[in-house]
């Protein structure tokens, strides 16, 4: 009897011991979370700024994004995505920029406009979030480098030079992958080139997220400083056309440039697609019956989501495969040239358990269960950035 009991003891003894470290774990994570400095550089709720909607309330459930889950999420910089689609102007990119910084005049004591990795560290300090302009579509300076000065002048730190649109100047990798450009149509002009020397000049990082291949690779033969791909992933994973293959990847680490990995579950999931389109034909009917009434896509969408949660949640990739693009990234040029480019509230669908910005967290948490060190998680959150960052600036 008193064997058995020795031995329950030895068990329970283990067991809280496992609970202990499991919960030192826990904190550790959050821990270093907190410490690191979390820069996202794409996040796409501008769009619903502009159609009305306050970001310094509680948007769960409308978008990916709001400033209490902002500070929930640790995020403490945050590139807010200046974007149109091909229709979009100069004037609409001064509008969305105007918007950020009502927000902020609006919002003194919970953020801060920021241009420069000092203010970054002001912003950290105040525990205030940095908010910082990244303009995405060349287009949008209507083919004018005093159009790129002023957005420049207006505190925007970067330039997508395409957005799926090719430019007068500079070819997309949507168009340059769709077969009907020729060879000599692809890459950029002799203004194209003059854009990125502009933007080398002004401090202004160069983004080759969705420019085509040829584009991409006339920047790199012209760029005087690192670039800044901000939220693309990784091609041979999932062959799609806005991934970077490896040999581009290897070429921004001989940049010194950084690659921010997008969580749009079709960029990241060769499988997704193929998973939505079984759920669609699966649910033709309804989805059918519900266009007759007049139903929009996005409507649809949440009907079908509300209606089966547990098939719409398991179209979603893990958040492993996120890791998966990441450590493919590392373990092909090292450490330093990764970061996080989310597209929240750009993207129809996340990983598993990233639901909004709120959990950020959860990436560090997985960081260290792959055996990352704490160092490494700091470059990879927000340090590679940093440094590319006051690159640009020099």
């Amino acid at each position: 009897m008193m064997k058995k009991r020795q031995v329950y003891l030895s068990i329970s003894a283990a067991l809280v011991f496992a609970l202990c470290a499991k919960s030192s774990a826990a904190q550790d994570y959050k821990q270093l979370h907190e410490e690191a400095i979390l820069v996202d550089t794409h996040n796409d709720v501008l769009i619903a700024v502009m159609d009305g909607l306050d970001i310094s309330k509680d948007l769960s459930g409308r978008t990916h994004s709001d400033l209490a889950r902002f500070k929930v999420g640790g995020v403490d910089a945050q590139f807010f995505s200046v974007w149109s689609d091909e229709t979009g102007t100069f004037k609409y990119a001064i509008q969305q920029i105007d918007s950020l910084g009502a927000i902020v005049k609006r919002n003194p004591d919970k953020m801060m406009l920021a241009t420069n990795a000092r203010h970054i560290q002001q912003a950290v300090e105040e525990g205030k979030l940095a908010a910082l302009i990244g303009v995405e579509g060349g287009h949008m300076i209507e083919s004018d480098l005093e159009k790129l000065e002023q957005l420049h002048k207006r505190g925007a730190r970067y330039l997508t030079l395409t957005w799926n649109n090719s430019t007068p100047w500079a070819t997309s990798a949507m168009d340059e992958t769709s077969g009907k450009l020729p060879a000599a149509k692809k890459g950029l002009t002799s203004f194209g080139k003059q854009v990125v020397r502009r933007m080398n000049e002004l401090g202004m990082m160069v983004d080759v997220s969705h420019v085509g291949s040829k584009t991409f690779w006339d920047v790199m033969a012209v760029t005087k400083k690192p670039v800044l791909v901000s939220h693309s992933c990784v091609h041979q994973i999932n062959p799609v056309f806005r991934n970077l293959t490896d040999k581009q990847i290897k070429a921004v680490a001989k940049n010194g440039g950084v690659i921010h990995l997008n969580f749009f579950s079709g960029f990241l999931d060769p499988e997704f697609v193929p998973r939505v389109n079984r759920f669609q034909k699966a649910h033709k009917n309804e989805i059918d019956s519900l266009k007759t009434k007049g139903w929009n896509n996005d409507a649809i969408m949440d009907f079908l989501a509300e209606t089966y949660p547990t098939d719409v949640q398991n179209l979603r990739p893990p958040l492993s495969l996120l890791l998966d693009h990441l450590d493919h990234i590392v373990k092909l040029v090292g450490v330093d040239y990764v970061g996080l480019g989310s597209d929240f509230d750009g993207i129809t669908s996340a990983p598993q358990q990233l639901d909004g910005v709120q959990d950020f967290p959860l990436i560090t948490k997985e960081l260290l269960a792959r055996g990352y060190s704490e160092a490494d998680i700091k470059k990879i959150l927000g340090g590679n950035f940093l440094r590319v960052f006051k690159a640009n600036a020099e």
